[in-house]
C-alpha cells in the first residue's frame, strides 16, 4: 500500500511527533470522515508500506529525524508559492526560511524525491499573472538543481473555502490567457531544469509543454523502490486526477497553516476545537476513541510485484 500523509492536513509541519510515534508503534487509526464512528486500524509494517507520500508547506520539524524513515521509501510534495501572509497566514517567509528548508531537504534525500508544488494558483488585483510569473521565476531560480518537477493547479471553489475566497475577489483568465500564462511558467521552469506538470486540471496544457501529473506517482515510486507497483487509479479522487490508489491517514479540520483557499477546514473555530484534542501518543490524530466507535482492521498488502531490482 501507499500512504498519503496527507491531503487533509499538514502532518510534517504540525504532527510529525505523532507520525513518528505511529511508525514506532507499527499502526495508526483513521476515522472515516463520512461515518464518524467508523475507525480503521492501519498496519505500518515496512513489509506492506510500499511508499509514503508526504504533503507539506513546511517539513522543517522532520528534517532532523529523517533517518527514522529509513525502512520506508518516501518522497515529499512541498508547496512553495509566492503568496504573502494575507493568503497563507501561518507560513514563514518564503525567501528567508522556506527556500532554504526546501534546499536542505533536497540535499538530504535527493532532488527527485522533493516535488515542488506551485499551487493552487489564484488571480486577484494583487496576485496578477505578472506577479505570479515574477514570483515563480525567483523561486525556480533558487530551486535549480534542488528539484526536477513542479506541479501547478488553478484554484477550485469548494463549500469550505467559498466565504474566504469571496473576500479576496479572485478572477479567472480566459482559456487563451491561461494557456499563455502556463506556457511562460513552463519556459521559466525549463530554463532552470524543472519540468512543469498540472494537477487534476480539466484544461489541456500539452501544447504549452505541460502534461497531466500523478501526485501519487506510480513511475516515481517504481524508480524509488526498484519494483513494479500494481495499483489502479484512485477512485476516491476527481476524474481528472491521475494518482494511483493510496490510503489517506490525515484528519480534516486540523491544518493550522491558515490558507484562505483551503478545502480541508470548515472554519478557524472548528480547527481550534479539533486541534485541542491532539495527543502525540494517541493512535488517532486529533481525536478521542469513544464507546460508540467501531474499530476494524483494514486489510492491506504490498503493491510491489516481485522480484524487485
Amino acid at each position: 500500500m501507499i500512504l498519503s500523509v496527507s491531503r487533509r492536513t499538514d502532518i510534517p509541519n504540525y504532527y510529525s511527533d505523532w507520525f513518528f510515534n505511529r511508525i514506532k508503534e507499527g499502526y495508526l487509526y483513521v476515522r472515516n470522515p463520512m461515518n464518524a464512528h467508523q475507525i480503521s486500524r492501519i498496519v505500518l509494517s515496512p513489509e506492506v508500506v510500499d511508499c509514503i507520500v508526504f504533503w507539506t508547506k513546511n517539513p522543517q520539524p522532520m528534517l532532523d529525524r529523517l533517518e527514522e524513515l529509513e525502512p520506508y521509501p518516501f518522497y515529499f510534495q512541498f508547496t512553495l508559492t509566492g503568496y504573502g501572509s494575507d493568503i497563507e497566514r501561518h507560513i514563514p517567509h518564503k525567501k528567508k526560511h522556506m527556500i532554504p528548508i526546501f534546499q536542505e531537504l533536497s540535499q538530504s534525500i535527493g532532488s527527485e524525491r522533493v516535488i515542488w508544488r506551485y499551487d493552487p494558483i489564484l488571480f486577484t488585483d494583487r496576485y496578477t499573472s505578472a506577479y505570479h510569473l515574477k514570483a515563480f521565476g525567483q523561486i525556480a531560480d533558487a530551486l535549480q538543481g534542488y528539484t526536477s518537477k513542479c506541479v501547478i493547479s488553478f484554484v477550485d471553489s469548494y463549500a469550505k473555502n467559498a466565504k474566504s475566497m469571496a473576500a479576496i475577489s479572485p478572477y479567472m483568465l480566459s482559456d487563451g490567457e491561461l494557456a499563455a500564462f502556463a506556457g511562460e511558467l513552463a519556459r521559466i521552469a525549463g530554463e532552470n531544469g524543472i519540468q512543469v506538470v498540472s494537477c487534476a486540471e480539466k484544461i489541456d496544457l500539452s501544447a504549452c509543454g505541460i502534461a497531466h501529473n500523478c501526485c501519487i506517482d506510480r513511475e516515481l515510486i517504481e524508480r524509488i523502490t526498484g519494483c513494479t507497483i500494481q495499483a489502479g487509479k484512485d477512485k476516491n479522487q476527481r476524474k481528472e486526477c491521475g494518482c494511483v490508489e493510496s490510503i489517506e491517514v490525515g484528519t480534516y479540520d486540523t491544518c493550522r497553516n491558515g490558507c484562505l483557499y483551503c478545502y480541508a477546514n470548515n472554519s478557524r473555530e472548528r480547527v481550534l476545537r479539533t486541534c485541542s484534542l491532539y495527543d502525540a501518543a494517541s493512535p488517532i490524530l486529533c481525536g478521542r476513541i469513544t464507546e460508540e466507535d467501531r474499530i476494524t482492521e483494514r486489510k492491506v498488502k504490498s503493491c510491489k510485484s516481485l522480484p524487485c531490482q
